[in-house]
């Protein structure tokens, strides 16, 4: 069987109507979701981007020993297991990330392709002057990285210049000429909707028409205290914008794969690495802590024979790569930890896991020698430093550090969207679920170096 994997950054669950979204216009993948599987329970592991590739590439939580870091040397991963088995491997991106700076990502695939630009990748020197759009003050990274950005783009001259349209373009150029390879694995992965958002004007006129304000295109992570009401709407209109270019986009890749024949025998996945926050607790961005908003992710998978519906088990990305190997027929190498999705695929109602975890890679020093809980006026002091891991199991939701966060725990049911912390009312539960991570973590062979500092947790 072909792999097609579709990855965009940042790219919230709530875009999609099949996720309960009611407000971005994503037609091509509310389309493809309604005669495909669809994960609800779809959780990032290794947190953010990087360690999030690094997991769907290895098949294992990464977080238990590395963070935001190269792949290093020792690594096998699922283009090189691919490639034993006769596979021909594609890697087609505009995420600058995990290729540039010599993290090595790109390891192992028969060819691939960075398209150039994003963020603040160091790829243009002129124009030497650019103007920002909004107070440098408000801007994540300060000047330099939203400065790089407007270089980089400052030659654009319509919709197919941007970095999504040319990813997924690209993509469908490759299958053109590649297609009837006897099997393949091509690997998509587009930035977008990551900020700096600067859709084409007729995406945003659909979400913020007529806007005068500052336009904050990649907005520090941090209260949101520092944006006025009609920034912040502009924030996520401009967000919205790209989601829905996005949408436009992987939809021409969707019909090229059906125009070429290859849903008859090809697994095609469309996922994302995290969310965003757009206000909710009090926040711009991603960090420190991942709530619901940016830990429970869209997975959706179109598979031949496949029984199309919902699927309601703990799913996360470590669990991609025993899925591809086995649709593959390829056996799993020893050190893969997670999951294959295939039974579940089919319509079992088995689980593969009872809980999930989100969580930065565990290979740091504790942020403070005493709980702390945060607030605007330690933000900035604590929020780059703790190394947070959220559980979630069937009732609950248990947020913990290495022992330097006060833990938080919320009921899924009655808060869904985790806004009250009733860790104080309910220690013996908090403690229950720290302990069936704890025990993860040693199951999975995480250093005692690494597991030491978060065997105890705060306040019992």
């Amino acid at each position: 069987m072909n792999i097609i994997y579709i990855n965009s950054d940042s790219f919230r669950r709530d875009n999609l109507s099949c996720y309960g979204g009611t407000h971005v216009h994503t037609p091509n993948i509310d389309k493809f979701a309604e005669r495909s599987v669809i994960f609800d329970r779809a959780y990032t592991g290794s947190f953010p981007t990087v360690p999030n590739r690094r997991d769907v590439l290895t098949g294992k939580y990464t977080f238990t020993y590395a963070g935001w870091e190269a792949m290093a040397q020792t690594e096998i991963t699922l283009p090189m297991v691919l490639k034993k088995a006769g596979y021909t491997s594609y890697m087609v991106q505009d995420t600058p990330h995990t290729v540039a700076w010599g993290f090595g990502f790109e390891r192992g695939f028969s060819g691939w392709n960075w398209i150039r630009g994003q963020e603040g990748d160091r790829y243009k020197t002129d124009p030497l002057k650019v103007t920002l759009p909004c107070d440098v003050k408000k801007l994540r990274g300060g000047e330099f990285t939203t400065s790089q950005y407007l270089r980089n783009t400052s030659e654009w001259k319509g919709e197919e210049d941007y970095f999504a349209p040319t990813t997924m373009a690209e993509a469908c150029k490759w299958l053109d000429k590649n297609h009837k390879h006897e099997k393949f694995y091509l690997y998509v992965d587009t930035f977008d909707p990551h900020e700096p958002w600067t859709p084409p004007q007729k995406y945003l006129d659909m979400y913020d028409p007529g806007y005068k304000g500052e336009s904050v295109i990649y907005p520090l992570y941090a209260p949101c205290s520092f944006l006025t009401d009609p920034e912040l709407a502009h924030c996520y209109a401009s967000y919205c914008g790209e989601v829905t270019m996005v949408d436009a986009w992987v939809g021409k890749l969707l019909k090229k794969i059906e125009d070429l024949g290859l849903l008859e025998n090809t697994l095609v996945v469309f996922t994302a690495d995290h969310g965003f926050y757009f206000g909710e607790h009090g926040l711009v961005g991603k960090v420190p802590i991942s709530y619901t908003e940016v830990n429970r992710i869209p997975l959706i998978m179109h598979m031949p024979g496949m029984k199309q519906g919902r699927r309601n088990q703990f799913v996360q990305p470590c669990d991609h790569m025993p899925t591809m190997l086995d649709l593959a027929g390829v056996e799993h190498p020893d050190f893969v930890q997670g999951k294959s999705l295939v039974d579940i695929i089919k319509g079992s109602d088995k689980p593969v896991r009872d809980f999930a975890v989100t969580s930065y890679g565990l290979n740091a020093p504790p942020a403070s020698d005493q709980p702390i809980t945060l607030s605007p006026s330690n933000f900035k002091e604590y929020s780059g430093k703790l190394r947070t891991s959220t559980i979630v199991t069937d009732d609950w939701t248990l947020i913990v550090a290495a022992g330097d966060l006060t833990p938080e725990l919320y009921h899924n049911a009655s808060d869904p969207h985790q806004h009250n912390n009733i860790f104080g009312e309910h220690k013996e539960v908090a403690k229950h679920i720290h302990a069936k991570y704890v025990e993860m973590l040693v199951s999975l062979g995480t250093d005692e170096q690494w597991i030491k500092p978060r065997r105890t947790l705060p306040g019992i």
